[in-house]
């Protein structure tokens, strides 16, 4: 993945240096490719070590985070998520894809299969690990509002990871940028257009930003005393934040005449009830006394 950060950060630096420069940036032209390791029997693709590496790191956080006092679950329950949650992205990603962006998969059950070739929904994939969530919190008696605190810490992570591994595929790029935009540029499949490289606006703010927000609230305030608080943070900044690059972002092929009829794109109108249920996490973890340092209500 540093690689993978090494590329993007090189994107950086190429934009700022064609500030001036009449020609858009080409992606083709930019060595990067959706094949991390070809070892010509095997091919190892950036998609694939984003979601290793995001299930990976954010494994190792909660870990980290369950150390700290008044933890609401064991590394037993850290463990059991790791499994569950893992199955809940895949499937949850991979149905919810199916659901919202290519109903026509569902005509034919064997393509849902097809990994490989594509095509991962974030709600699904959320849906998914609320499940895998309440799963574990059930089994274990535990308090299901703060383990979803903890997990919404650690999920910017993979969150970062999949888009720039967006980027290095190539794929769900922007729509047509101005011509004075420095850093647009033309990707394969998007014709000879100059677009914005959404991906990494995507990149910046649901992961970055998110990330770095989440992490200071966890570790630098008392937040995590407060049940709701940092789920309705991530609900409504991954909302908020991919509401506002869905502007810049050309819509699925299949769902470009719904995004004319209905004014927004589908994935804007999925995150309107993100940011609602968000909001609503908020307001009830603020109106609340903080839990004590053992992690139970006070008396």
């Amino acid at each position: 993945m540093l690689s993978l950060l090494s590329t993007a950060t090189a994107l950086a630096v190429t934009s700022a240096a064609s500030a001036g420069a009449a020609a858009p940036i080409r992606w083709d032209e930019l060595g990067v490719s959706p094949i991390a390791l070809d070892l010509g029997f095997f091919a190892l693709k950036w998609y694939s070590l984003a979601y290793l590496a995001g299930i990976v790191l954010g494994y190792w956080h909660l870990s980290k985070m369950i150390r700290q006092p008044g933890a609401p679950m064991a590394q037993r329950h850290a463990d059991d998520l790791f499994f569950y949650a893992t199955l809940g992205i895949i499937l949850g990603g991979r149905l919810g894809y199916a659901t919202f962006y290519a109903p026509e998969l569902f005509a034919h059950p064997q393509n849902l299969l097809k990994l490989w070739e594509g095509g991962m929904s974030f709600h699904g994939g959320l849906i998914g690990t609320v499940v895998a969530m309440a799963w574990v919190a059930w089994r274990g008696g535990l308090n299901f509002i703060r383990v979803c605190d903890y997990i919404a810490v650690c999920t910017p992570f993979g969150l970062l990871f999949g888009r720039l591994a967006n980027f290095m595929n190539g794929e769900l790029w922007g729509r047509q940028a101005e011509p004075d935009v420095p850093w647009a540029m033309v990707f394969p499949g998007g014709g000879p257009i100059a677009r914005h490289p959404s991906q990494l606006y995507e990149a910046a703010l649901e992961g970055l930003v998110l990330m770095l927000l989440l992490l200071f609230l966890f570790w630098k305030t008392k937040a995590r005393w407060r049940p709701g608080l940092l789920v309705g943070v991530f609900g409504f900044g991954y909302g908020l934040a991919r509401f506002i690059v869905e502007y810049f972002r050309e819509p699925d092929a299949q769902l470009l005449d719904f995004a004319l009829r209905t004014g927004l794109s589908m994935g804007q109108w999925l995150t309107v009830p993100m940011m609602a249920i968000g909001l609503a996490f908020l307001a009830t973890a603020l109106a609340r006394k903080p839990l004590s340092a053992t992690g139970t209500a006070p008396a």
